[in-house]
């Protein structure tokens, strides 16, 4: 091997492909040239070009070193051999003795079994694997990491010359699924509620770099930090857009997108790439698929979910490049549903909200940056549809209804009508739960019941007062945790939590503490991985573990409430003497704010989440110790039926409206009640109305669920009368059944209960 750096081992071999390329005759006459030039270039006895076929299948195209009747005769599956495993994984490969690697398969028609030592590369073109490059060379030889990076550039250059359609046809990996035309119901995951109706437009962002072998870096970096600054211009003025006026936390996330953005890491891969030969537009599709690969092998959801950040900032970036001033078309018909593999923030802003009626994603998830926005501006969202790009054509009519997870394509006329029906019925519905604003949430037999949102950003505050909501009675505290790359200090808490009460007021907050871990992980703290998150190392378990950065939000929440009532709540709590230790780390911070002559808040009310079984046996020593108790619904379910709500196959196995989990609620609002201490359900059962009427039948009088939910709820609220509700419950707490569901359904139709 050279003695020459890698940059300029690749700059040379570069300019080689580069004149390859340019030179005339067939596809496959130029790959045949380019695996000799590749093998000369790397001293290495073999260099061979396996190309992607229909039915995931790597054949063998073009080879340097093997006996070339092997060429177009040689073929693994994705997974079998070395080869079929690079593929599978879509990252590098070295071994200095491939034949001792469990997964080496023996092709005797190649003549390989001379070749010790192996080197390969994913050949990737849109996120996807087309092709695997491998070397091998006779003696045993450690590769180094310039030879990877060396070897991933090249498979670079040939992503396009085995894309291109001229080695296999571009339709020959598109499966067919029958008559195109005919109707389609597709499955896939809400992300934000409602139904759309309209024309599907497909976006397909197609950046096509003409120039990857750059001539002078110098010039490619300057390029690079002109399209950034450019970039970072735009940016600025797509969040100044007037539906996007908004303070606080929401505005916080684009923030934390523009930061994205300016990634010292991410911009330092790129100009390395620069510096080995590329062009910049080259370099960043190179940095973005090499990122893609390796995060698309990562399980924790919350790092997978800012790869799609990236690949908008990735895609914008690209345009600035080739100058293409927008990734979105300038006109959209007046009732567009674009339809999408993944779709960025930046990308959504870019179109016109206002003919947009719904979004359709092969891919996503409710927590990503994009659907946040998407719930911000009221757009139905539909995600995880796989094909949706090869099963719904362009123009075609399209019914998203996000609300059940299914969209209809070219749908009959009768689904038309029966959605479009819905669609009226919906609106009228809302129009009148907003006019159900300022009217108490009483029941019909004269009880009051206190209605509070459930917030994780700033701009849901403002729903207090827009539905006519009691307060909040959960703050999710860790979105600007999870949202930022590094953790939020004393000064940024400080202010983000004295606005929350601001825009409250007068209404109570209660802030739950930190709850990280299981699902939610944060960037910046690496913790081994867990069999099941969802039990270990999480919530008040960490802040114990970490009483500095524990100490640090309750001194924030501290001055944030100072001299105004202020609620903390702890969630997680599985038994009494760990309340004690958060309530002793509570009372060091309150010393400390006396100690600087601090004003404490007016009112301070410290109460726990009942979400683990264990502390209901606790109860006696528990109440002595808190102001208020809150179930969290979801976790309790959880724990109580031993059923990981993470798990697709059995998340729905067990109900919440069983006899079980009744009798539980039941007994934890007796005892409260005869304590003196509040209790409320802030999960997602507060937030249906039928699980809704089952827990003011238990005893519970204050819910508290996300701000839509209000509505519907004050709605069976005020149609109730709980005297013939409770008569009516009581026989169902010791019925052996799976759930009571539908006894309680027939309930509420009987008695005029709107659910």
């Amino acid at each position: 091997m050279q003695t020459a750096s890698g940059s300029s081992v690749s700059r040379r071999l570069l300019g080689r492909l580069r004149d390859v390329m340019a030179a005339g005759g067939t596809a496959q006459q130029r790959l045949d040239k380019v695996v000799k030039l590749i093998a000369a270039d790397m001293v290495a006895e073999v260099c061979s070009c396996y190309v992607m076929r229909a039915g995931e299948v790597l054949e063998l195209f073009a080879t340097e070193g093997l006996l070339q009747t092997a060429v177009h005769e040689t073929r693994l599956r994705v997974g079998e051999g070395l080869v079929g495993d690079i593929a599978a994984h879509g990252r590098p490969l070295a071994l200095s003795d491939a034949q001792s690697h469990p997964n080496f398969a023996y092709r005797p028609e190649t003549g390989e079994e001379i070749f010790h030592s192996l080197i390969g590369v994913p050949i990737l073109r849109g996120g996807r694997v087309i092709g695997v490059l491998v070397v091998q060379n006779q003696t045993s030889r450690h590769y180094t990491e310039e030879e990877a990076e060396t070897l991933e550039t090249v498979a670079m250059v040939l992503a396009e010359l085995v894309g291109s359609g001229e080695l296999i046809s571009q339709n020959e990996l598109a499966p067919v699924d029958g008559n195109a035309l005919l109707p389609l119901r597709l499955e896939g995951t809400k992300l934000t509620g409602g139904i759309g109706i309209g024309v599907a437009v497909m976006h397909e962002p197609q950046i096509t770099i003409e120039r990857l072998v750059a001539e002078d870096p110098d010039v490619e970096m300057a390029r690079l930090r002109d399209a950034m600054h450019r970039m970072r211009t735009s940016l600025e003025r797509m969040f100044e857009a007037q539906d996007l006026a908004f303070s606080g936390e929401h505005r916080e996330l684009l923030e934390t997108y523009r930061m994205f953005a300016e990634d010292a890491g991410w911009t330092a891969r790129i100009g390395e790439a620069i510096r080995s030969g590329l062009t910049a537009e080259a370099a960043v599709q190179k940095v973005h698929e090499d990122t893609r690969m390796r995060m698309a092998q990562v399980s924790d959801p919350y790092l997978r979910e800012r790869l799609h950040d990236f690949e908008d900032i990735a895609n914008r970036l690209l345009s600035h490049l080739v100058g293409i001033s927008e990734t979105a078309p300038t006109e959209l018909p007046e009732n567009a549903v674009l339809v999408c593999r993944l779709l960025g923030p930046t990308e959504l802003l870019a179109y016109d909200r206002k003919r947009l009626r719904a979004l359709v994603l092969e891919e996503g998830s409710p927590t990503m940056h994009v659907a946040i926005l998407a719930r911000a501006l009221d757009i139905p969202m539909i995600g995880r549809m796989p094909d949706a790009l090869r099963k719904i054509n362009p123009g075609d009519q399209v019914i998203v209804d996000a609300d059940n997870g299914q969209v209809f394509v070219r749908p009959a006329e009768d689904i038309v009508d029966a959605y479009s029906h819905s669609q009226n019925m919906r609106e009228e519905r809302m129009a009148r739960f907003a006019a159900m604003r300022d009217l108490p949430a009483v029941t019909d037999c004269g009880e009051p019941i206190k209605l509070l949102i459930n917030a994780g950003l700033l701009v849901d505050v403002p729903q207090i007062h827009a539905t006519g909501a009691d307060g909040v009675g959960l703050y999710r505290t860790e979105m600007p945790f999870m949202s930022r790359p590094y953790m939020p200090d004393v000064a940024a808490q400080t202010e983000l939590y004295s606005s929350i009460l601001d825009q409250a007021a007068p209404k109570p907050v209660t802030f739950r503490t930190l709850d990280v871990g299981s699902d939610k992980l944060l960037p910046y703290w690496h913790s081994e991985r867990e069999d099941n998150p969802a039990m270990g190392w999480r919530s008040i378990r960490i802040s114990l573990d970490r009483p500095a950065v524990f100490r640090q939000q309750l001194r924030a929440l501290l001055q944030a409430g100072a001299g105004r009532k202020l609620h903390i709540m702890f969630p997680m709590v599985a038994e009494v003497a760990e309340l004690d230790r958060l309530r002793s780390i509570l009372a060091l911070e309150q010393a400390h704010q006396d100690a600087k002559g601090l004003a404490r808040p007016s009112e301070l009310k410290v109460g726990v989440m009942m979400e683990v079984p264990a502390l209901a046996w606790q109860l006696p020593a528990l109440f002595t110790r808190v102001d208020f108790i809150s179930v969290g619904s979801n976790d309790l379910t959880q724990f109580m039926f031993a059923v990981d709500r993470g798990n697709p196959r059995i998340a729905d196995r067990y109900d919440v409206l069983s006899p079980p989990m009744l009798s539980f609620l039941r007994s934890i609002a007796d005892a409260c009640h005869g304590a003196g201490v509040a209790l409320s359900v802030c999960g997602e059962m507060a937030g249906r109305p039928l699980e809704a009427m089952a827990l003011l039948g238990v005893g519970l009088r204050v819910l508290s669920m996300s701000a839509p939910q209000i509505g519907p709820v004050k709605a069976m609220i005020r149609s109730l009368s709980l005297p013939p509700l409770q008569r009516f419950m009581a026989g169902l707490y010791n019925v052996p059944a799976h759930s009571v569901r539908e006894e309680l359904r027939h309930f509420a139709l009987d008695h005029g209960v709107q659910i």
